[in-house]
């Protein structure tokens, strides 16, 4: 049974992936303990059921894992221990490895009998309240995973049947190696294109309306997004907008500053190409940007937009400079724990009817879970490594997967207030430049902004689920066995300044120009952020905030 180039599992593990005789005492025993299932004779459908839904339990889940671990594929998209040369299997030959995420859907119905249900994968956090119909759907950009397969994007555009192609692109990155990767790619594969490279670092709604308008003019057919998430941002705006030209440009922003209304139209095909490892952008629907008038972040967040292909090339991430990698790690870092402790889906409110209406960001989940928790631990393991040493090949790769793993965890499950925090930060910066940002206007980078709240936001937290704050601590390298639940908060966000004073993170709001006097202003800025800050599992008043902002002031 071959599940990947260069991954073969033996005729025993193979009878067990599929279905066949599980291995003595897995699927045998009862959940929680108990003795083993009396083996009566003539037992019937019955039994052979009961058995069945055993061979699916944790315990054979767990079985199943360790097996395939101690296979040791190969492939970067499977093993953290990848030493190859880029694109090469163990017998030299070149290989591809692919990601084909579509969605999986979990729905959790009304039942007429009022019973509680519980998900199997956490006991604790995803208790169903029969009170109304939650419907959580995970819904991802398709996903392909290698060295080297940015050559490829010129074959997709072809196999689309693109004939038109904007190309979308920064100033800066038109000038390296990936952007005449892609370009080459279109070249030989006969696909007619034009470049728009004047998007904005940390994107306003002037410069959305600006690629909008590059974009309507051109009547393109398929899009590409070269570069960070400002880069996809914009290119999802741009195709939206071209793809519905009577809409006003706030009508699809999120309420309270938009009207939010849902994306009915169909758009073009457009494939992301990611060269930053921190928003995950080319895995959601959601793109953000600063509205001016305003001084605040806000953006648009719709299944709709989510990219068709992301092409997740780890070659692009040797490019990125030491506090640029720092950053997107950052922004990695807080999709895993904001998504992980967001408000459970099913006590979203409120709950609509009809599927188009539902959010983007629709609470934690037991799917996005699995991803949050998974990207956390290559955070943890991959970060420092990444930002230390630029020639470290695999903390790079590892950390460019790691970024889409955390988007599909939180492009479904949400941010919460690190995030909606973070956009006045970034909304109101005065005089900031950030090291390392080829800019020509102050800035504070977005997983900055974001990550210098942690600390204090996890504190508030916490008493809603310490035992995933203590979790997440222990991820990050806390010593947690002696730690009582009342101190989840304070455990963890020590863990996060020392992670980050290893990092040499500015210490705190001060260190990049704000004072106590900016406090009410920075309140004011996240108030019109509810799309994110309501999935906060503890609720805040405008005090709270302030006491957030004020705790923000200095980290060390």
């Amino acid at each position: 049974m071959v599940l990947c180039q260069g991954l073969s599992l033996g005729p025993e593990t193979a009878a067990r992936v599929g279905g066949g005789e599980a291995p003595a005492g897995i699927g045998r025993r009862r959940r929680g303990g108990g003795r083993d299932w009396p083996a009566a004779e003539g037992a019937g459908p019955r039994r052979e059921a009961l058995r069945t839904a055993m061979a699916a339990s944790r315990d054979r889940v767990a079985h199943l894992l360790r097996q395939l671990q101690r296979a040791a594929c190969q492939c970067p998209s499977h093993s953290h221990t990848y030493s190859q040369a880029p694109g090469l299997s163990p017998s030299g030959k070149t290989t591809d490895y692919a990601f084909e995420i579509i969605r999986v859907i979990i729905e959790t119905k009304k039942k007429k009998e009022k019973k509680k249900f519980k998900h199997n994968i956490d006991q604790t956090k995803h208790v169903f309240r029969p009170k109304a119909t939650h419907h959580a759907l995970m819904a991802v950009s398709n996903i392909r995973y290698g060295a080297g397969v940015t050559k490829e994007v010129g074959m997709d555009l072809q196999n689309m049947g693109a004939k038109n192609v904007c190309l979308m692109t920064d100033k800066n990155l038109s000038q390296l190696p990936p952007v005449q990767t892609v370009m080459d790619s279109l070249v030989k594969n006969g696909i007619n294109f034009k470049v728009y490279d004047n998007v904005r670092v940390e994107p306003t709604d002037r410069s959305f309306m600006e690629a909008i308008e590059f974009a309507r003019r051109g009547a393109f057919d398929a899009y590409v997004a070269m570069g960070g998430g400002s880069t996809i941002d914009t290119c999802k705006a741009a195709n939206l907008y071209a793809s519905s030209p009577d809409s006003d440009f706030l009508d699809y922003v999120n309420a309270p500053i938009g009207k939010g209304k849902p994306v009915t139209v169909p758009l073009k095909p457009l494939i992301a190409v990611p060269t930053t490892s921190g928003t995950g952008s080319e895995t959601t629907g959601v793109a953000i940007f600063d509205y001016e008038c305003l001084k605040v972040k806000t953006g648009i967040a719709s299944r709709a937009i989510k990219p068709t292909l992301g092409l997740i090339d780890p070659l692009h991430t040797l490019y990125m400079p030491e506090r640029v990698i720092a950053n997107s790690g950052f922004d990695v870092l807080c999709h895993a724990l904001e998504s992980y402790t967001a408000l459970p889906y099913h006590m979203r409110s409120p709950c609509p009817a009809n599927p188009i209406t539902r959010p983007a960001y629709q609470g934690s989940n037991p799917i996005s879970d699995i991803w949050a928790v998974h990207a956390l631990r290559i955070v943890a393991k991959y970060l420092k490594r990444a930002v230390r040493n630029p020639d470290d090949v695999e903390a790079r790769s590892n950390m460019h997967l790691a970024s889409a793993f955390a988007g599909i965890g939180f492009g479904n499950a949400g941010v919460h207030l690190c995030h909606g925090m973070s956009y006045p930060i970034s909304g109101l910066v005065k005089t900031y430049k950030a090291k390392d940002y080829n800019v020509d206007h102050p800035l504070v980078p977005h997983g900055l902004s974001v990550v210098l709240t942690s600390p204090a936001v996890f504190t508030f937290t916490a008493q809603m689920s310490p035992e995933h704050h203590l979790e997440m601590a222990e991820i990050l390298g806390a010593d947690t066995r002696t730690a009582r639940i009342p101190d989840a908060g304070p455990v963890l966000a020590d863990t996060l300044r020392k992670f980050l004073f290893d990092l040499d993170v500015d210490d705190g709001l001060a260190a990049i120009g704000y004072s106590k006097a900016d406090i009410p202003a920075l309140v004011k800025g996240t108030l019109p952020q509810e799309r994110v800050t309501k999935l906060a599992p503890r609720p805040q008043s405008e005090e709270d905030l302030s006491a957030l902002f004020e705790a923000s002031m200095k980290l060390y």
